[in-house]
């Protein structure tokens, strides 16, 4: 249960921040609801995550991770921006950091 909602906050935080950008500076409605109905929806399930006892370090990480690499990928794909090698390269040193630290916290 702990990953889906983790699933769902992670969606919600990468719906937010593209309807950010969307947004024009909050100038159009639609996107601007959507970014606050996103970041609001993401921060419940990420505090319903933490509440069933996962270490907040790890979830974090699991979710900036994750958001990070799904906002990067939808902006190439969707928005038109760059994507470099070099910024492949750093989502893998991301998605390496956080299998890291889910590793250490079997621990």
């Amino acid at each position: 249960m702990a990953f889906l909602l983790l699933a769902l906050a992670i969606c919600s935080e990468v719906l937010g921040t593209v309807s950010l950008k969307l947004s024009e500076g909050f100038s159009k409605t639609i996107p601007s609801v959507l970014v606050v109905l996103g970041y609001g929806s993401a921060f419940v399930a990420l505090s319903a995550v933490l509440k069933l006892g996962l270490p907040v370090g790890v979830v974090y990480a699991m979710w900036s991770g994750a958001g990070v690499a799904l906002v990067a990928i939808i902006g190439a794909v969707f928005l038109g921006e760059s994507f470099s090698v070099v910024q492949v390269l750093g989502l893998f040193l991301i998605i390496g950091g956080v299998v890291a630290l889910e590793l250490g916290s079997a621990h």
